[in-house]
Order: structure tokens, then sequence, then C-alpha cells
């Protein structure tokens, strides 16, 4: 193994080890030479070649994900920095760890005209946790700064649960090399424990808890969060009170009968009376971004008198009623909170319940009379979905569709909600699935699919990757907003195109399959799932001008 001569490299990856880093996901270029020879020769790092640097962070960022670790993504100077700015702002608003590595030009060499040369310090602006702009190295004193940034830059990402940059400049020659890696045993290094969190001081259990049984109408909302077991036991203890009802998305994670898992079938056709008796005395918010829109316009009319947010990181003030933040995560407090509470004789769960039912009635007889269309399609796929599957979620209509199903127990579901962009969808769910050797299935849109595609470039991909394009010609979900559809400028929202993933499938390796109608889908799904010599891509093909009207009147049924 050869190591770059450069001692600010050297030093980068010393602090990279000592750090724990796992992963590094690097995009080829030449002045971030030294840093790629010096990663690929660690044996404690796993290094992945991604060309699409805006791919190579959403890989990055699957792979945290995953792993629930930090992993860092390496680039050459100028725009092809400007090209992670997409997934920074999703890990930022996500709250994935992730380390934007990027070389760059001496500060003497900035806006004096050399070519691949950008402004990049500061470059991602407010959707950073911390920048870590290193100096050339002189003398001790530089050295022993960017031995204090680069430990600043790991901890942040760690602790706060975000995207930290760390900027590297390096002058000529960048390929001078030695025979190893110098040992910095001065390297400021993690502390070996666990982060702690802080627990609830008695006088906010005290105050808080007599607050809650004096509430007749509590309503738990649950939005993204990893799969966690004992948050799921929690979340059934919580039920065992008759005052408080469960709104859990399709990416919470959580599985019980006794909560609301589809909100927007819940909440359409509800009467005025209705809401009313839905109103929440407290509203309980936990885990991160919701897909909803009609629970947030619900709950900005009719608000509670109270809402706390439980949240390690940040608390929104979504419904504009945010009264109190517990900087904690969910398993916390609830393990604080349990002890302290009482059930409360309400018929407030029952009452939610019960619409529930009526709703999953209605929804089973729509869906034996519904044409072919979108939303048959996603009740096919939901249907087959095998065991254990990790669902991998585009957003825009992908993610919505999802939302109406059931989800078999067992399977983890995740989405990139936190910008709710199309642009990194299938990168991620590639970024997962290098991490596990459990079955990964993207389910996405043809424009999120398009857009991506340059996912599927990497030699990487498990053989039993699985991708479903649910091919409707374009944005079939700007038929459906009220807007677009009333104006001249349809064409420029949805965007229709003609184009098919075939070739594309074909080009990457991928085994293609299609369908066009009910009867082809149910054959094609039955071996789709099952485990070959290449990853597969099943492309769905869907009537574009009828989606958007079996849709709209889906949620007329709830109203008769």
């Amino acid at each position: 193994m050869v190591y770059p001569k450069n001692k600010l490299a050297q030093v980068v990856i010393a602090s990279s080890v000592a750090n724990q880093l796992a992963d590094v996901v690097i995009s080829p270029g030449s002045r971030n030479a030294p840093l790629t020879i010096g990663f690929s020769a660690v044996e404690n790092i796993q290094t992945h070649s991604i060309v699409d640097e805006r791919c190579a962070a959403f890989v990055a960022l699957g792979m945290s994900q995953k792993t629930n670790h930090t992993t860092a993504v390496l680039c050459s100077s100028g725009s092809a920095l400007l090209n992670y700015y997409p997934a920074v702002a999703e890990a930022f608003y996500s709250h994935i760890p992730l380390v934007i590595i990027s070389a760059d030009r001496p500060k003497n060499k900035i806006d004096i005209g050399d070519g691949q040369t950008i402004r990049q310090e500061g470059v991602f602006g407010n959707h950073i946790l911390f920048q870590a702009n290193l100096k050339e190295i002189q003398n001790q004193e530089d050295e022993t700064w960017n031995k204090e940034l680069l430990f600043k830059a790991y901890q942040t990402a760690k602790e706060q649960k975000g995207p930290v940059h760390i900027n590297v400049p390096f002058e000529e020659p960048l390929y001078d090399l030695v025979n190893e890696l110098k040992t910095y045993p001065e390297i400021l290094v993690p502390e070996a424990q666990e982060i702690q969190e802080e627990l609830l001081d008695e006088q906010t259990l005290v105050t808080f808890s007599k607050e809650w049984n004096s509430a007749n109408k509590k309503l738990v909302l649950v939005g993204v969060h990893q799969p966690d077991e004992l948050l799921q036991e929690q979340i059934n203890h919580l039920l065992k009170d008759p005052s408080v009802l469960v709104f859990t998305e399709t990416t919470s994670n959580l599985d019980n009968q006794g909560v609301v898992n589809s909100i927007d079938q819940f909440l359409a056709g509800l009467s005025d009376e209705e809401k009313q008796e839905l109103k929440p005395d407290i509203l309980l918010s936990i885990g991160g971004m919701v897909v909803s829109k009609r629970i947030k316009q619900y709950l900005r009319t009719f608000s509670p008198k109270a809402h706390w947010v439980v949240h390690p990181h940040v608390g929104y003030d979504t419904y504009f009623c945010l009264s109190h933040h517990f900087k904690n995560s969910a398993t916390l407090f609830f393990s604080q909170f349990f002890w302290r509470t009482e059930k409360v004789g309400s018929t407030y769960q029952l009452f939610g319940l019960s619409i529930k039912e009526k709703r999953k009635a209605a929804h089973n007889n729509y869906l034996l009379k519904a044409p072919y269309t979108d939303f048959s399609v996603f009740d096919c796929i939901n249907q087959s979905l095998p065991k254990n599957t990790i669902l991998q979620l585009a957003n825009s209509a992908t993610i919505r569709y999802a939302q109406l199903f059931d989800i078999s127990k067992g399977i983890k579901v995740f989405c990139n909600r936190g910008t709710s962009g199309i642009d990194g969808s299938t990168s991620t769910a590639v970024g997962y699935a290098i991490k596990t050797q459990e079955q990964v299935v993207l389910v996405t849109g043809d424009l999120s699919f398009l857009y991506d595609s340059n996912a599927l470039w990497n030699s990487e991909i498990p053989k039993n990757f699985r991708i479903i394009v649910v091919n409707n010609n374009g944005g079939g979900i700007f038929k459906i907003l009220p807007g677009p559809k009333q104006t001249q400028a349809l064409p420029y929202f949805e965007t229709p195109h003609g184009l098919t993933a075939e070739n594309l499938a074909k080009m990457y390796g991928f085994n293609y399959l299609k369908a066009e109608n009910k009867k082809e889908l149910s054959k094609q799904l039955k071996s789709f799932y099952k485990v070959e010599n290449k990853p597969k891509l099943l492309e769905v093909f869907t009537p574009s001008d009828l989606n958007d009207s079996v849709l709209v009147a889906y949620f007329e049924n709830f109203k008769k």
C-alpha cells in the first residue's frame, strides 16, 4: 500500500480513522487525489466509487440511514462540491450524520482565474451544522488548528445528527507518495461511551404529567422514525389509555391495530361535528417530518390547547400552537413519563377507531370496483411485498399513495422526507442496499426515476435490489392538485415525456420486466422478488388520463 506524502492529507485520514469513520463515498478528481489515495489504503475504512457527486451524496445518506453512523463523501474542487447540496439539505432536515470532505485550492489561488475553482468556504450556508475550513500546514500551530477542527466536525455530525463540511486546501504536487501512514498519537479521539441524554427533571415530570392526566383527549402523532422495538412497546402501552388516540405515518415504522395509520383516509369526509370532536386537548408529536397535508391543515384550523414536541434536536411549530419542546428521544421521554400518567375515562380513542373502521370498509369496497390506475397498482404492490422487506419510497405521489394502504408487519419503510425532493430517492435506496443483506425494494415514479438514473452508475448494487417504476408519463400529482389543471401551463407541471426505463435498465445490467394491466402486474410480481443473478426493474405503465379522477373519486367516496 502507498499513502499520500502530503501532511494535511495524512492528518485528515488519521483523524477520520480515530473518529471511527467506516465508509467514504469517493467521486473522481485530481485535487482530492491525496485523500483518495489515503482512504483507499486504510483497512478500517470502506471506500465506494460513485462518479456523479449528487448521487454520491445521496448514496452516502442511504448508508447512514441504514447504519445510523457517520458516512463521508469526498470530491474534487470546484462545482463538484455544489452537487452535494441537495443531499446536505436532506441530511440537515432528516438528522442524518454526513461528513462532506472537499478538496480545494489554497487561499492564494482563489479568484485569480484558475480553473475548477470556486469560493468553497461556507458554500452550504444555513444547511450545515459545522464548517471546518482547514489550513495548509506550515507549522505546529496550523497542525493543531486542523486537528481540533476535524475532531469538532466529526463529533458534531455524531452528536447532533446532521451534515458537516470539511474543506481541505491542497497545493501541488498531489501525487507524491510514501510507504506508510504516519501515526499521530496526539490526534483528538472521541470518548468511548455512547452519547448520554439528559433526563427530565422532577419538576418537569410533575408539571406535565398533571396536565396530561387532566386532559380527556390526547392525540399522539408519529412522523418519520427509525424502526424501534422499544418505541413500539411504549405505543402499545400508551393505547391502554382510552383518552389517547394515536396517528401514525407509514414512515413511522410502527404497527398496531389500535392506531390510525392512514391519516388522509381518516380525515376525508369528516363532518363539522366530527372535526370538532376530534380536536385534541393535547397534541403530542414525535419523530420527524409528517407527510399528510390534511393533518397539518386540520390541526392549524382546530388548534389543540397544547402542543408538545418530543425530539432530541428540533421542535418545529408545525401547527402554530407549540407550547413545549422536550429535547429527548421518544423512548427516553416515555420511559420517564409513563410512571406519572394515569388512565382517563374517555371515549376519544373509541371515537377515532370507529371512524377508522368505517374508512377501512369504504376503502375495501372502492378497491373492488376501481379500474386499473396508479391506485390499484399500489394496492397490488403493497400486497406482494415479502416479509422483512426494506421498502424505500420516492417522494411526490409515491409516498402519498403508499400512505393509503396498510403496510404488513415487519416491513421497514424509508423516504427522504427532510426536504421531500425527488432528486435522490434512487441513490438513497442504493446506498441503503449496499449496507444490508436484506432485500431493498424501491417504489418510484417515472420522473423521480429518470431524474436520478445516474444512481445506477456504480458496480456495488446487490443482485437482490429491486426497483418498481410506476410510469404514468409525467408528474401525475400535478393533475390531482387543483391549481395546475386550471391553467394553460399543465404540460410544464406534469412534463409528459413518452420515455421508458427499458434501455436504462439494460445499460446498467438490470433484468427488465414490464406490466401494462393488472393481470400482467400480478403475474410479474409473483417472481419479481426472487433472487437471481442480477438486480431487477419492473416498469408498470398506468393511464395518465385516468389516475387523477380515480383518486379524487376515492376521497369523495368517504363523504357518503
